[in-house]
């Protein structure tokens, strides 16, 4: 599979919520740049740090990729909804590497203004 599909097959497991984790590589390396940046290795480490964000999504839209050998980017639209709020859109760059036929890694861009705050501690 060339760079492409396994992108493009990617986000279409993710659309149907059913196989995308198996496009990861066990070692992926995650980096979120948003304040604070955020970086994490692993494939357990990157599924636990985004687990909330993966749980509110209710449609993916891929706006555009752009394929160089093994690099793609996509610039994509989730529409989320957390438990009990609004639904909302995020629009975000995603920059992936693609290793042995899996996403070795993943930068993501995006405004994190729409996302709601989590309860600050008493």
């Amino acid at each position: 599979m060339t760079t492409r599909d396994i992108i493009q097959n990617y986000f279409d497991s993710l659309k149907q919520k059913s196989g995308w984790k198996a496009f990861l590589a066990d070692e992926m390396t995650f980096t979120s740049f948003v304040s604070p940046i955020k970086r994490v290795a692993g494939k357990g480490a990157y599924l636990e740090a985004t687990k909330r964000f993966f749980s509110m999504i209710t449609a993916v839209e891929v706006k555009n990729l752009i394929v160089d050998g093994d690099r793609a980017c996509a610039l994509t639209r989730y529409e989320l909804q957390p438990p009990g709020g609004p639904v909302f859109d995020s629009h975000v760059a995603e920059v992936f590497e693609v290793r042995d036929g899996k996403i070795a890694s993943l930068d993501i861009y995006f405004d994190s203004t729409p996302f709601p705050k989590p309860p600050t501690a008493a």
